[in-house]
Formats: C-alpha cells, structure tokens, sequence
C-alpha cells in the first residue's frame, strides 16, 4: 500500500475516533443525567452496555491509528 493510501485510511480512522468519541460522550452525559432522577433499569442497563461497546471499538481503532502510523512511516 502507498503512502497516499495509508493517509487516506488514517483519515477515516481518526474521523470514526472523533465522531464515536462524541457520541460516547454524550451516551455518558445521558447516564448521568437519568442517575438524578428515576429510571427504568433496563434502559439505564443498555445505555452503559452501548457506552461500553463503543468504548471498546474506539480502543480497536486506535490500535488500527498506531499501526497505520508505523505503515506510514514504513512507506
């Protein structure tokens, strides 16, 4: 792969980091803001699942990130 190709990709990747950090971010804001008043448990149960899940995903692709670098700095 190019080098052109490698920035195209990281491009992506640092795209999807931002837009599922955001939304992480608001996920966690949520959570907090129903933890004040009276919830429905298996509501407030999914919305920390999905935070989760979407913490994990911003892991995988930010190990994807670092690779591409080391790539990028190979080509």
């Amino acid at each position: 792969m190019s080098a052109p190709e490698y920035r195209e990709q990281l491009e992506r990747v640092d795209a999807d980091l931002a837009r599922l950090r955001q939304e992480v971010r608001d996920m966690r804001r949520e959570i907090g803001e129903r933890g004040a008043g009276p919830t429905d448990a298996a509501e407030m149960s999914s919305l920390i699942t999905n935070a989760e899940q979407q913490e994990a995903l911003i892991e995988d692709l930010e190990l994807r990130r670092q690779q591409l670098l080391r790539r990028l700095e190979e080509a």
